[in-house]
């Protein structure tokens, strides 16, 4: 067998080395020279012209936006800047009477107009001594409240800012909203500002109680998140109009789950002139106090009748007491029977009233010194009367 001498071995390494250097620099000579070719004149070498174009143009680099993302990019940075967090401020004596302290609270709003009215949720603002409005810039204002709508969960507060600092959230139409079309929420949950999700309508024509113990009818579910500090803030669709408010979640541990509730924004758009023009809305009444007729109540008094609404009370010069509608909590001894000599009401323009849920989302339908046709059921037979609907007054409001 042949040997090398350590002297050949040390030869034929560097030989080696030095072919491949030169290989390697007149290969990345050739390569440059070919995409400077291509790029300049791509006609003659297609492969070449796209490794030359991504070479020459970073860009191309990134993988491109698809065009639903960029719609989300575009309704955030169009609507986002109008979008502010809301803290409310009130003070609480502790168990002793002998400090106070702060108890806060956020939550998120939409400014509606250049006066400076931002639309948002009432148990955002409720009991609030002290109100704080901050912009999508950082700037911070001091808030008042214009006004409230316990029954519908909304508040209109404002702040005296520049108009060129206030970006108004287009409003749109809940009218024509159908499920399974994508929906966009922005607001600051977890004191997160200005955070957006997204989702799909999920349900339509929902009923939710707010805190008061009435119901809003016809509100909006989708599972876009929603959390604590949503609240007030808007629900859009694609085009970036405001289709509701953010409420409520239904969650047993507290955190978004997939079921959120927006008040829809013909609900908003109803009531906004009354808010800020009289601080509350002009909700048309009867003036009664009323009791729902149960099937014992009807058995025991023997009304007639298994439905409607027992006339308890009548406001002196109301509405009812104007039209003739008589109230009563006394029952008494009729031959062998017990009977009350109250009213009780079955329906209004010829719809059932069944319990106070009717007869509120009834009379909603109605503007105050409108006519209604009222049914009554009196001592056994049925009545019609006209009643001319009234403001219902402050003092009355929940």
């Amino acid at each position: 067998m042949y040997r090398l001498s350590p002297k050949q071995i040390l030869l034929i390494s560097l030989t080696s080395a030095l072919l491949s250097a030169v290989a390697v620099a007149v290969y990345d000579r050739h390569w440059r020279e070919a995409e400077s070719v291509a790029a300049t004149n791509p006609s003659k070498d297609p492969a070449a012209a796209a490794q030359g174009a991504r070479a020459t143009d970073p860009s191309r680099r990134h993988q491109p936006i698809l065009p639903d993302d960029q719609n989300n990019i575009d309704v955030y940075d169009n609507v986002s800047p109008g979008v502010v967090n809301i803290t409310s401020t009130s003070y609480r004596e502790d168990f002793w009477g002998l400090d106070v302290y702060p108890e806060q609270g956020t939550g998120s709003g939409s400014i509606i107009d250049q006066k400076g009215n931002i639309l948002t949720n009432y148990h955002v603002v409720k009991d609030a001594q002290e109100l704080k409005v901050t912009l999508s810039d950082k700037t911070t204002y001091d808030a008042t409240l214009v006004g409230a709508d316990p029954d519908n969960d909304l508040a209109v507060i404002n702040i005296s800012a520049r108009e060129s600092k206030l970006h108004v959230v287009p409003m749109g139409g809940s009218e024509d909203l159908r499920v399974g079309q994508k929906v966009l929420a922005i607001g600051n949950p977890f004191a997160l500002d200005l955070t957006l999700t997204r989702g799909i309508i999920s349900g339509l024509g929902r009923p939710l109680k707010t805190s008061n113990g009435r119901t809003v009818e016809n509100v909006i579910q989708t599972d876009a998140s929603i959390n604590p500090g949503n609240s007030g803030g808007p629900l859009l669709n694609a085009n970036g109009e405001m289709i509701g408010v953010n409420t409520a979640i239904y969650s047993p541990s507290g955190g978004s789950v997939g079921i959120g509730f927006a008040v829809p924004i013909e609900t908003a758009k109803r009531i906004l002139p009354d808010l800020i023009a009289y601080g509350r809305v002009l909700r048309p009444w009867l003036g009664i106090a009323t009791r729902m007729v149960t099937p014992q109540i009807a058995s025991q008094l023997n009304l007639g009748t298994t439905e409607g609404l027992i006339i308890t009370g009548v406001l002196p010069n109301g509405p009812a007491d104007k039209a003739g509608i008589v109230g009563s909590t006394r029952a008494r001894w009729h031959g062998d029977r017990y009977q009350i000599d109250a009213d009780i009401l079955t329906k209004i323009d010829n719809q059932k009233i069944r319990n106070d849920d009717d007869l509120y989302k009834t009379l909603n339908n109605y503007k105050t010194n409108d006519s209604v046709d009222v049914e009554i059921f009196r001592q056994g037979r049925s009545m019609h009367l006209k009643v001319q609907l009234e403001a219902k007054p402050t003092r009355y409001s929940r």
